[in-house]
Protein backbone atom coordinates (compact mmCIF):
# COMPACT_ATOMS: atom_id res chain seq x y z
CA UNK A 1 0.00 0.00 0.00
CA UNK A 2 2.88 2.59 0.73
CA UNK A 3 3.69 2.64 -3.38
CA UNK A 4 -0.26 3.69 -3.76
CA UNK A 5 -0.33 6.54 -5.95
CA UNK A 6 -2.90 8.99 -4.27
CA UNK A 7 -3.59 12.27 -4.48
CA UNK A 8 -1.44 13.28 -1.29
CA UNK A 9 1.50 11.69 -2.82
CA UNK A 10 0.60 13.66 -6.24
CA UNK A 11 0.86 16.92 -4.19
CA UNK A 12 4.23 16.03 -2.68
CA UNK A 13 5.76 14.73 -5.58
CA UNK A 14 4.06 18.54 -7.48
CA UNK A 15 5.40 20.59 -4.64
CA UNK A 16 9.04 20.90 -5.93
CA UNK A 17 7.08 23.38 -8.68
CA UNK A 18 5.90 25.93 -6.56
CA UNK A 19 8.60 25.70 -4.56
CA UNK A 20 11.62 26.33 -7.71
CA UNK A 21 9.51 28.69 -8.90
CA UNK A 22 9.50 30.60 -5.32
CA UNK A 23 13.26 30.60 -5.41
CA UNK A 24 13.39 31.85 -9.12
CA UNK A 25 10.91 35.18 -7.69
CA UNK A 26 12.92 35.41 -4.69
CA UNK A 27 16.14 35.56 -6.72
CA UNK A 28 14.72 38.33 -8.52
CA UNK A 29 13.98 40.17 -6.05
CA UNK A 30 17.80 40.13 -4.82
CA UNK A 31 18.91 41.05 -8.33
CA UNK A 32 16.33 44.28 -8.44
CA UNK A 33 17.01 45.19 -4.74
CA UNK A 34 20.91 45.47 -5.46
CA UNK A 35 20.43 47.15 -8.46
CA UNK A 36 18.08 49.72 -7.01
CA UNK A 37 21.13 50.52 -4.30
CA UNK A 38 23.07 51.96 -7.15
CA UNK A 39 20.51 54.43 -8.41
CA UNK A 40 21.58 58.24 -7.48
CA UNK A 41 18.62 59.11 -5.69
CA UNK A 42 20.03 62.78 -6.43
CA UNK A 43 18.60 62.04 -10.11
CA UNK A 44 15.24 63.28 -10.42
CA UNK A 45 14.79 60.14 -12.77
CA UNK A 46 16.34 57.43 -10.41
CA UNK A 47 13.31 58.46 -7.94
CA UNK A 48 10.27 56.77 -9.60
CA UNK A 49 12.89 54.08 -11.19
CA UNK A 50 14.17 53.55 -6.78
CA UNK A 51 10.38 53.84 -6.10
CA UNK A 52 9.41 50.92 -8.67
CA UNK A 53 12.00 48.73 -7.62
CA UNK A 54 11.18 48.98 -3.81
CA UNK A 55 7.66 48.47 -4.56
CA UNK A 56 8.65 45.37 -6.72
CA UNK A 57 11.22 43.97 -4.54
CA UNK A 58 8.06 43.59 -1.75
CA UNK A 59 5.52 42.20 -4.34
CA UNK A 60 8.15 39.63 -5.31
CA UNK A 61 8.88 38.81 -1.96
CA UNK A 62 5.75 38.25 -0.71
CA UNK A 63 4.73 35.84 -3.83
CA UNK A 64 8.20 33.57 -2.90
CA UNK A 65 6.72 33.36 0.35
CA UNK A 66 3.91 32.60 -0.53
CA UNK A 67 4.80 30.26 -3.20
CA UNK A 68 7.20 28.62 -0.33
CA UNK A 69 4.37 28.32 1.88
CA UNK A 70 2.16 26.30 -0.76
CA UNK A 71 4.95 24.01 -1.67
CA UNK A 72 5.23 22.90 2.21
CA UNK A 73 1.56 22.56 2.40
CA UNK A 74 1.63 20.23 -0.58
CA UNK A 75 4.75 18.26 0.90
CA UNK A 76 2.68 18.06 4.38
CA UNK A 77 0.12 16.68 2.50
CA UNK A 78 2.41 13.46 1.42
CA UNK A 79 -0.08 11.16 4.06
CA UNK A 80 -3.20 12.60 3.11
CA UNK A 81 -5.61 9.53 2.59
CA UNK A 82 -7.37 8.52 -0.20
CA UNK A 83 -11.04 9.73 -0.88
CA UNK A 84 -13.89 8.15 -2.84
CA UNK A 85 -13.39 10.16 -6.27
CA UNK A 86 -16.72 10.67 -8.52
CA UNK A 87 -14.71 9.54 -12.10
CA UNK A 88 -17.72 10.67 -13.85
CA UNK A 89 -17.27 14.27 -12.38
CA UNK A 90 -14.08 13.68 -14.13
CA UNK A 91 -15.04 14.45 -17.41
CA UNK A 92 -14.09 17.56 -19.93
CA UNK A 93 -13.37 19.96 -17.34
CA UNK A 94 -10.58 17.99 -15.72
CA UNK A 95 -8.82 17.27 -19.16
CA UNK A 96 -9.10 21.04 -20.19
CA UNK A 97 -8.04 22.10 -16.84
CA UNK A 98 -4.94 19.64 -17.14
CA UNK A 99 -4.09 20.26 -20.50
CA UNK A 100 -4.29 24.19 -19.74
CA UNK A 101 -1.58 23.09 -16.80
CA UNK A 102 0.80 20.90 -18.96
CA UNK A 103 0.43 24.09 -21.80
CA UNK A 104 1.26 26.49 -19.65
CA UNK A 105 4.74 24.33 -18.22
CA UNK A 106 5.50 23.92 -21.86
CA UNK A 107 5.12 27.79 -22.09
CA UNK A 108 7.46 28.29 -19.03
CA UNK A 109 9.75 26.03 -20.09
CA UNK A 110 10.39 27.69 -23.54
CA UNK A 111 10.94 31.25 -21.62
CA UNK A 112 13.11 29.87 -19.12
CA UNK A 113 15.38 28.73 -21.59
CA UNK A 114 15.27 31.54 -23.61
CA UNK A 115 15.91 33.62 -20.77
CA UNK A 116 18.81 31.60 -19.33
CA UNK A 117 20.79 32.01 -22.53
CA UNK A 118 20.21 35.83 -22.30
CA UNK A 119 20.95 35.92 -18.82
CA UNK A 120 24.16 33.80 -19.30
CA UNK A 121 25.24 36.40 -21.81
CA UNK A 122 24.79 39.44 -19.62
CA UNK A 123 26.56 37.12 -16.75
CA UNK A 124 29.41 36.20 -18.56
CA UNK A 125 29.87 40.07 -19.81
CA UNK A 126 29.38 41.43 -15.98
CA UNK A 127 32.34 38.71 -14.97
Amino acid sequence: MDDQATCGTGLAANALLPATVGELIGAMADVLEVHQQALDLADENARPEHHAYLTLVLELRSISAQLAASARHMTGYHDLPMGRHDEAKMGPQALAAFERFVGTEQQLLTLLTRSVAEQTTMLEQMR
